[in-house]
């Protein structure tokens, strides 16, 4: 059995940092993940005037409750989604004017939901260019608070970033719901606004949070369960193989660990304890129909292992991929069928059949960390198969080619 100590969860990292900058006192978040997100996340709060120093496994965030301590600021939020949603957000709550930008992959990322729910809440935030997209300005002056009512079903991300606001604002926050992508990790974010003593309540499809603000406190960030699914998926492929996540376990805040029941249904042996996850190879994979909307970062993972099933494997409910890093439902059908795999697809499903994929064929990664890692599995049956943009992984686990050559090649 190989024991992989997988890098932190970005999701909880990018979370814990705006609500450490949230909240009145010094935050140290444990065993945080280093990555060109969280890094970027880091250097927009500091450009916003929050004080940040970071240790090799331990970041200290010195809050301020009344919003950055920088009047103006330029952000450069470089990819990241969260860093791109979230400190828009976190400054809409203080007072100063606050510009921010990000990459051409991420200026191609919708906002507009987001952006419309600030305005709602009297927030000045202008488009600069495209409406609905980065760059943008943000003229604070404070959040009263108060009603609406929000589309999430693109992202889950919009609905977090209004839903940490909410303490922040001087009466609180009802958020209704329309629609709603990825619910587990809205549940991350309602676990980690109460660790850091926010007041939140649910009530159908109405979120309501106090104006309770927070309080500092260590933390720590278990391991990122999505980038776990790549090892997860090279065990269930490879008889008589095995690993094991520590970390990840029966109490993991992320619902992407529900990966490996998708792999169980297929056969894999999986075990799941206070302390970690294991799974093994059983030398069977089968193909199945699985809706994926709630872990659809996991999407390509299974997509990548799928062509070594004995029947089709039908992913369905994933239209939300397509507005990821790239539209991942077709980079995914356009690698597959140039590695000779039968694929279909829809708006919102890709089917799979079996087949033997056959190299050499130079992934088109389209600058997405996913499709690398994702098909890093299929090259484990696939010789020749190589990478257009290798090192965009830096995104979330700039590490990762060493560590999961030195896994596969682990007796």
């Amino acid at each position: 059995m190989t024991v992989i100590d997988i890098p932190g969860s970005k999701s909880v990292t990018a979370r814990a940092l705006f609500l450490a900058a949230a909240a009145e006192g010094t935050t140290t978040l444990l065993r945080p993940l280093v990555s060109d997100d969280t890094e970027g996340f880091a250097e927009g709060l500091t450009a916003l005037g929050y004080a940040v120093r970071r240790e090799p496994d331990a970041w200290h965030i010195e809050g301020r409750p009344a919003g950055p301590g920088a009047e103006t600021a330029d952000v450069y939020c470089r990819d990241g989604a969260t860093t791109a949603r979230f400190l828009p957000t976190l400054a809409a709550a203080g007072r100063g004017t606050y510009r921010f930008d990000a990459s051409a992959q991420m200026r191609g990322r919708p906002l507009g939901p987001l952006s419309t729910a600030l305005r709602t809440l009297g927030v000045d935030l202008r488009h600069l260019e495209k409406e609905g997209h980065h760059p943008l300005d943000v003229h604070a002056r404070g959040v009263k608070g108060g009603a609406l009512t929000l589309d999430a079903g693109q992202s889950s991300q919009y609905l977090t970033a209004l839903l940490m606001l909410g303490p922040l604002t001087a009466e609180g926050l009802d958020i209704t719901v329309t629609d709603l992508v990825s619910e587990p990790y809205v549940e991350i974010t309602l676990s980690m606004m109460r660790a850091f003593g926010a007041d939140v309540r649910r009530d159908g499809r109405t979120y309501r949070v106090a104006p309770t603000g927070y309080r500092a406190r260590t933390y720590g960030i278990e391991p990122d369960a999505s980038t776990a699914s790549y090892f997860f998926a090279a065990a269930a492929l490879e008889p008589g193989r095995s690993v094991t996540v520590p970390g990840l376990g029966t109490g993991a805040l992320q619902g992407d660990l529900a990966f490996v029941d998708v792999l169980r249904r297929m056969g894999a042996d999986v075990e799941i304890t206070d302390t970690g996850t294991t799974v093994r190879s059983t030398g069977t994979l089968r193909g199945l129909t699985v809706n994926m909307r709630d872990i659809s970062d996991t999407m390509p993972t299974l997509a990548a292992l799928a062509p070594f099933a004995d029947g089709p494997v039908r992913i369905e409910d994933v239209a939300n991929t397509r507005v990821k890093e790239c539209d991942r439902l077709d980079a995914c059908a356009e690698n597959l069928r140039r590695l000779g795999i039968t694929v279909h697809t829809g708006p919102d499903w890709i089917e799979i059949h079996p087949g033997t994929p056959t190299g050499p064929v130079e992934i088109a990664t389209h600058g997405d960390h996913r499709i690398v890692m994702s098909f890093a599995v299929t090259a484990l049956r696939t010789p020749g198969i190589t990478f257009d943009d290798p090192g965009c992984v830096k995104k979330t686990f700039p590490d990762f080619h060493r560590v999961f050559d030195a896994f596969v090649h682990t007796p």
